[in-house]
């Protein structure tokens, strides 16, 4: 009977274990500090899908390098939200989920500190004067904007892009009634485009997104601007590891090719 019943308990035993077995190979404390580890090294624990609320001015060159992004890292998907500064960083504030954030400006995401982690400016740009093929009204200078006979449509100036561009306005001392005041700087740009207005302040690399159907024309640096493009992680990110490796890699050399090829200046 002894015997019996130490048998019996050593076939508990054996059970009990065998169910334990696969209990710790589904993950406990050990597997999420590995995987975590595995991340921060760059390991195939930083797949993710990661949303990125940028500025709009960086839509087309984003779009392109996302996609050697997600070639680079198999399994990670980088999906974009495109909008003024301030509009993403209202979003921020409301709690929208998202991974990264890209501003057009220093003073939209200093404005961030308690929603984002520490920024790394990526890159820089400037303004030019957008006007219609051809620059039928023969726009030459910031001077010219202020004739009344033409239409100019300017950012509003809560958006970077019409802080940017009331500056260098202020600075020269000229007064521009504008037509329209626009949400974001591919508003500006889109009038301009549609023949809704004769010319409007926009950053140089949003004019050679549409070079069939605007001209740009320079602003000499002495009366310029230079907007500045930080980029930070979002505290409230899901994937916090993938989205900082996102946010880094956006300075490497190869982020930073795309950029110049777009007109981004160095930072």
């Amino acid at each position: 009977m002894t015997q019996f019943r130490t048998g019996r308990r050593a076939a508990a035993a054996i059970v009990t274990a065998a169910l334990l077995v696969p209990l710790t190979a589904c993950g406990g404390n050990g597997d999420t500090k590995k995987d975590e580890g595995a991340t921060k090294s760059g390991g195939s624990a930083a797949k993710a899908d990661l949303t990125v609320l940028a500025a709009s001015s960086l839509t087309d060159v984003f779009k392109k390098a996302g996609a050697v992004y997600e070639k680079e890292h198999p399994g990670t998907e980088v999906h974009f939200s495109f909008a003024g500064s301030q509009e993403l960083a209202s979003q921020v504030k409301n709690g929208a989920p998202a991974d990264a954030l890209v501003t057009a400006d220093t003073k939209t995401m200093d404005g961030l500190k308690a929603d984002a982690g520490k920024p790394t400016v990526i890159a820089k740009n400037r303004l030019v004067i957008a006007t219609g093929a051809g620059n039928p009204k023969k726009i030459e200078n910031l001077k010219d904007l202020t004739d009344s006979k033409l239409k100019v449509v300017l950012a509003a100036p809560e958006v970077p892009v019409g802080r940017y561009s009331k500056q260098v306005l202020d600075a020269q001392k000229l007064t521009v009634k504008p037509v329209s005041q626009e949400p974001n700087v591919r508003a500006v740009l889109s009038k301009v485009e549609l023949g809704e207005a004769d010319a409007g302040l926009v950053y140089k690399t949003d004019a050679a997104t549409a070079p069939d159907k605007v001209d740009a024309v320079d602003i000499p640096d002495a009366q310029n601007a230079v907007a500045s493009y930080p980029a930070a992680t979002l505290k409230s990110s899901r994937h916090s590891a993938a989205a900082a490796a996102f946010v880094t890699w956006l300075s490497t050399p190869e982020a930073q090719k795309i950029l110049r090829q777009a007109g981004f200046q160095k930072p």
